[in-house]
């Protein structure tokens, strides 16, 4: 137990490499200017890394690290803390599609890895994802149609 301090410093050099694609990314195609946005990217850098060091820290906790970074980006935009204006005026100026590109990417990367894996299951990976597909559409349809009839949009 404890931290591996080259791992980490390992996983901030990846953070800020991503961070710099996602503001080229933007400002290619969002037009959001870079040095607007590089104090917000800096803030989601930070959540981040101490999602991934409170994992480390904490092995026997089973929470993974993106629930550690949403409770953490959660409390400090809390309207009660003395945070919550600079993390919200800062992060706003980072488009969340912006950053898609380079988190998708880096998926891709990772199951392209594991090629051999998926090819053992052969056809059932097909259906599963059919599935899992018009599962999630028909859900969000479902719900989508539930909210805008409460609403009387419908």
């Amino acid at each position: 137990m404890g931290l591996d301090t080259q791992k980490t410093f390992n996983q901030l050099i990846i953070m800020l490499l991503v961070g710099v694609m996602i503001l080229i990314g933007q400002r290619v195609g969002y037009g959001i200017p870079v040095m607007n946005a590089v104090p917000g990217m800096l803030i989601i850098i930070a959540i981040c890394m101490a999602s991934l060091i409170i994992r480390d820290l904490l092995p026997n906790v089973k929470f993974p690290a993106f629930a550690w970074a949403s409770l953490i980006g959660l409390i400090l935009c809390m309207p009660f803390m003395p945070t919550a204006d600079a993390v919200l005026r800062f992060t706003k100026e980072v488009n969340f599609l912006g950053t898609t590109t380079p988190i998708l990417a880096i998926a891709g990367i990772s199951v392209g890895n594991r090629i051999d894996e998926f090819k053992k299951l052969s056809w059932r990976i097909v259906i599963i994802s059919f599935v899992v597909f018009a599962g999630t559409f028909f859900g969000s349809a479902i719900i989508a149609h539930i909210v805008l009839k409460l609403q009387g949009i419908i």
